[in-house]
């Protein structure tokens, strides 16, 4: 493979998402207990889900499927029956907080990216999720100098694997999908709507059972994000 190009998804690919879910789920709970909710964890996480499941219901398919500020202002409305404006803010506050606060690159990202640019490989962001957040991501894990595109499915109006969540950057970059390669960890998400348009694809810290077959197999399949540049260079 000779790419002009890599795409890289962002959540669980350039960073590990569990660590920052956790310590951004205890933070709210904390401060739902300041406001005055005696939550135990276990009730907690029902309050939790039950604002994520409604806004997963109602807005599947968009950027805003996965914004917490609208979990927890779902989640407070049932609960309370009330709006309750400030304390949805405080707890996605919170989170978002301590969300951030937790995030580090996975072992071998930074050497990966600079070693990209080094030889004249443009590099993209390709991410589900609202605007602002990834933006804050991209600026707390420091990769603002290591990119030249991020694209938003907030921007886009369409979620991966949606088709132009791919295009788009390829188009900001002038470049075409046989100059490119897409790297990310879902595959039903990166994987298959890359493998829909054309581009050569690249799995990385992948579910262990997620079955690769037909649409669903990459490419290539790494075990360390350092294997990239051999893939690539």
């Amino acid at each position: 493979m000779t790419a002009t190009a890599v795409l890289f998804d962002l959540d669980d690919t350039l960073y590990p998402y569990a660590p920052c879910r956790d310590a951004a789920l205890e933070a709210a709970r904390e401060t739902a207990r300041e406001l005055g909710y005696d939550f135990d964890s276990e009730e907690f996480d029902e309050f939790y889900q039950t604002g994520r499941r409604e806004v997963k219901r109602e807005l599947s398919g968009t950027a805003a499927t996965h914004e917490r500020f609208i979990y927890f202002k779902r989640a407070v409305e049932e609960h309370t029956g009330e709006p309750r404006a400030g304390d949805a803010l405080a707890l996605g506050e919170a989170f978002w907080e301590a969300y951030l606060e937790e995030m580090e690159l996975f072992p071998g990202v930074e050497e990966t990216l600079d070693t990209l640019r080094e030889n004249g490989i443009d590099v993209a962001i390709t991410t589900n999720l609202t605007t602002r957040v990834q933006l804050a991501k991209v600026e707390r894990l420091g990769l603002e100098d290591h990119i030249d595109v991020l694209v938003t499915s907030e921007e886009t109006g369409r979620e991966k694997p949606g088709s132009v969540m791919f295009t788009l950057p390829l188009a900001r970059l002038d470049r075409r999908v046989s100059e490119a390669v897409m790297v990310g960890d879902n595959v039903g998400a990166d994987i298959v709507g890359a493998n829909a348009v054309g581009l050569e694809t690249v799995l990385w810290n992948a579910d262990p059972d997620d079955p690769l077959e037909g649409r669903r197999q990459p490419d290539h399949r790494i075990d360390a994000f350092g294997e990239l540049t051999e893939l690539v260079l």
